[in-house]
């Protein structure tokens, strides 16, 4: 498990009790690019047995680029700084799958929470069940639910930091498009990820995102229908509609 970070002082508290909450006992990586804020100190109190790396880095992706050449486990997974898992058994849940089904690789569904109120869910996405042709009508697993096994990542590679914000599209469309990785979907929430995105944040933002997910399927040399990107974003709508059975979990 991953997590990078930086000024993340308010919030890594939750963050890392969510993962000691956890039945199974996972590797947890914290990489810190330098945070200002006391985060430090922070993870260092309340998580000693965090392998914590404090160092530089070239940005989020760069970060988690280097966080997970340092990670020793079977499987990797990523948890933001911000965001929870929903419950005790998530990691168990995930692994079990794994285990059953022999995919390289699974995915959940996730909710988005209020910032200030993690408890509160603004929306839901619900991934569904895999199917490689669903990224040409403008699908994706949430990033935040994507476990791997850590030898596709060897094979395959980790995020392209030239992507910018659709870093982890492009890393989704390449595993599980252009080299077929086998992916399962565990029916349930696994993650509260609080509102909030470089991506979504202005309409420049957006304009480049798309822009940015254009060049994903172009460096894989794979060609998106006219309607590809444009679907995309416009799947959110149906996330703020949806509502979960969720039982909101305190960290």
């Amino acid at each position: 498990m991953i997590t990078v970070v930086r000024n993340g002082a308010s919030t890594i508290a939750d963050c890392l009790a969510s993962v000691r909450s956890q039945t199974l006992n996972a590797e947890h990586i914290v990489w810190d690019g330098g945070s200002t804020d006391g985060t430090v100190d922070i993870i260092r109190r309340l998580s000693p047995r965090v392998h914590l790396h404090v160092g530089a880095d070239a940005g989020l992706y760069d970060a988690m680029n280097k966080a997970a050449a340092l990670a020793t486990g079977d499987v990797i997974g990523f948890l933001n700084a911000d965001d929870l898992y929903t419950d005790a058994s998530v990691l168990e849940s995930v692994v079990t799958l794994l285990g059953a089904t022999s995919a390289q690789s699974c995915y959940g569904d996730l909710v988005y929470v209020d910032a200030a109120d993690p408890a509160r869910v603004v929306r839901y996405w619900r991934s569904g069940p895999f199917d490689a042709r669903r990224f040409a009508w403008g699908w994706m697993p949430p990033h935040p639910t994507f476990f791997a096994r850590r030898d596709v990542y060897a094979r395959h590679g980790m995020f392209d930091t030239s992507l910018g914000t659709s870093c982890d599209y492009e890393l989704m469309l390449r595993m599980l498009v252009r080299h077929r990785v086998s992916a399962a979907y565990l029916p349930r929430v696994l993650v509260r990820m609080r509102e909030g995105g470089l991506s979504n944040a202005t309409l420049s933002a957006r304009l480049a995102a798309n822009r940015m997910d254009r060049e994903a399927w172009r460096v894989n040399g794979l060609t998106p229908l006219p309607w590809t990107l444009l679907l995309k974003p416009l799947r959110k709508i149906g996330q703020y509609l949806a509502r979960p059975q969720v039982t909101a979990v305190a960290p």
